[in-house]
This record gives C-alpha cells, sequence and structure tokens, in this order.
C-alpha cells in the first residue's frame, strides 16, 4: 500500500473556476516547449484541451498570459511569467510539509492494516538533495524540523534517527557536539552541502556580503529559530560585527531553503541565506559563505543495515550534484 497526497487549490475570477496546479503546468511547458502544441503534447492532453485551459485562465484574469508570433511559437508574457513564478514559489513553499504528511500517513495506515515492521522515523534538517532520496528509499518516515528540533526530537523518543548540520566543516556548536560522545547514539555523516548568501539575478543591489545587508538596507528573509543555517548566519554576523537587530527582515522567517530562494526570487526579500542548489534552482545569483556536513544521527540500537540504504542513497546522489559532496570525516 502506497498513498500520494497531491496539492491543488484553486482560482475563481471573472466567473471562471481554473485549478492552480493544473495551471502551473501548463505555464510549466509553454515555457519549456515554447508551444501550445508541445505543451499539450507533453502534458498528455489534446490540443483543444489546452487551448481551452489557455482561454479560460486569460478570461479569468483578464489579462493575456501567452502571446503567439507567426513562426516563432508561443512565449509566456510578463505578466504570464510572472504569474508562474508566483505559483511555483507557493508549491515549493509547501512541498516538505506535503511530503512530510505523506510519509506520515502512509506510515500510520502501515499501521493501521498491520504491516510487518514499522517504518524507520526520520526528522531532520530540510534539504532538497536528501527529501528526493527518500521519496526512493523504502520504509523512511520523515519529518522536516529545524537541526536543534530534530536533535531535540531524537532525545525525547519521537524518531529513531535526526538529521541536522552546522557550517563550515568546523568543530560542532554545542548541544550537537555532545552527540559525538553519546554512547547511545550512533552519527554518520551523509553529505557535504555549500551554502551562501543568495541574491535576484544580476544582484541589483550589489551585494558582496554581510555587512553589505545593513550597508544597502537590503530585505533579508531568515531561517526559522533553531534551524542550523540561521545558527550559522548569526554566528558569522557576530564574526564580522554586524548586529543582527540592524539586517531589515531578520526577523522574518522561512522553513525552508527553496521558501527563501523563492521569496526573493518574487522581488519579496532582497537576499537569504541558503544552498547553492536552492539559489541555481530559481536562477539566483550566490555568494558562497562555506561548506558544511550534513550528519545522520540515529540510536544505537537501530540496526546499520535499516540505515545504510538511505546513507548510501545521499551520498550516491551527492556525488553527483553541483553543490554537494562526498563529506570527508565523520566526526568533528
Amino acid at each position: 500500500m502506497n498513498v500520494r497526497l497531491r496539492l491543488d487549490g484553486d482560482l475563481r475570477a471573472g466567473g471562471e473556476t481554473v485549478l492552480l496546479a493544473a495551471t502551473l503546468s501548463l505555464l510549466d511547458e509553454l515555457d519549456r516547449t515554447g508551444s501550445l502544441q508541445g505543451a499539450a503534447k507533453r502534458m498528455g492532453v489534446s490540443y483543444r484541451s489546452a487551448w481551452g485551459q489557455l482561454a479560460r485562465l486569460e478570461t479569468s484574469l483578464g489579462r493575456a498570459v501567452v502571446v503567439k508570433t507567426k513562426g516563432h511559437g508561443s512565449a509566456l508574457t510578463p505578466f504570464g511569467a510572472e504569474l508562474r513564478r508566483s505559483l511555483a514559489a507557493a508549491f515549493d513553499r509547501i512541498e516538505p510539509v506535503r511530503a512530510a504528511e505523506e510519509a506520515a500517513l502512509n506510515a500510520s495506515l502501515a499501521g493501521l492494516f498491520g504491516s510487518a515492521g514499522r517504518r524507520l522515523r526520520v526528522c531532520g534538517s530540510h534539504d532538497p538533495l536528501l527529501l528526493s532520496v527518500i521519496e526512493r528509499v523504502a520504509d523512511v518516515e520523515f519529518s522536516v524540523a529545524g537541526s536543534m528540533d530534530a536533535v531535540a526530537k531524537l532525545a525525547a523518543g519521537g524518531a529513531d534517527a535526526a538529521g541536522f548540520h552546522y557550517g563550515s566543516e568546523g568543530e560542532a556548536p554545542p548541544p550537537l557536539d555532545g552527540l559525538f560522545r553519546d554512547p547511545d547514539l550512533t552519527v554518520r555523516p551523509l553529505f557535504r552541502r555549500e551554502q551562501g548568501l543568495m541574491f535576484a539575478r544580476g544582484n541589483p543591489l550589489g551585494l558582496e556580503g554581510i555587512p553589505d545587508l545593513v550597508a544597502r538596507r537590503a530585505r533579508f528573509v531568515n531561517r526559522q529559530r533553531g534551524a542550523g543555517t540561521r545558527i550559522w548566519f548569526e554566528r558569522l554576523c557576530a564574526e564580522c560585527g554586524v548586529a543582527t537587530e540592524d539586517i531589515v527582515g531578520f526577523h522574518s522567517e522561512e522553513f525552508t531553503h527553496q521558501a527563501v530562494a523563492a521569496l526573493i526570487a518574487s522581488g519579496a526579500a532582497d537576499s537569504g541565506m541558503g544552498t547553492r542548489a536552492a539559489a541555481e534552482a530559481f536562477g539566483l545569483d550566490f555568494k558562497p559563505l562555506g561548506w558544511e556536513i550534513y550528519f545522520l544521527a540515529a540510536r544505537a540500537s537501530v540496526p546499520a543495515e535499516r540505515l545504510a540504504p538511505l546513507i548510501e542513497a545521499a551520498r550516491s546522489a551527492a556525488r553527483e550534484t553541483a553543490g554537494y559532496g562526498e563529506p570527508h570525516h565523520s566526526s568533528p
């Protein structure tokens, strides 16, 4: 048994009801193929159906979404491109929640129907590579939390393993450092990843580092309290003598790297700290701040063979993905 949860919604305007997930799919394919016929083919629908969907969208919004040029196919108008970015940003922010709820529901149903064995409960800091790996690894129930919250859940017995990270590949900050000395835990490195400051394409404010955030009054979007990325950013601010209270938007919080990148791409913020992978996914400029290791701490009672598929899959994916790499060592 495998349950899949899908995210959707509708937009009601101009006497029409437009499904948002289908609209995003249509706009994505139009942008990718440059033709309505090509978009229809990739979506597996008739040209007439795709044309009708587009017509309803433009009628409801009262604005042109696509411009057709003879001999050159179709292209999104500036309005259509911005609509696509806005929808994509919303879906990206909600995706980690959807994935976590899907895993939790599958685990609950497995217990309800008496499936053999309980799924491995993993709580961890958000990472798109790890989420993609977990979708391919069986028997793992994953929930997203900041590094500190994930470790706290492990300590309280609410998880079998916790994913956490810290910056610069140096000594782990307290209380994370205690995990490596706890005899009841085993801590394994999953992968390295690069983090830095993300800016809008072209870096219009000319931001080069953390001091520039204050000097140019850049709108910053932060990660939530307890997130490893926020802890690292606060330490970097202290090292360069920047008071966090002087940063515009320091107290605005998002729970994933994609959500931060999406806000910058939409123009709602000027900068934020996140992974290179998130910046590239949204077409943002990226200023590296350093590399870190993402670890998996698990109860010593969890058999190594249950963790092995997840660990090996994560390391394999990291070798093949820009902004990631295999870890150099297993402890600080």
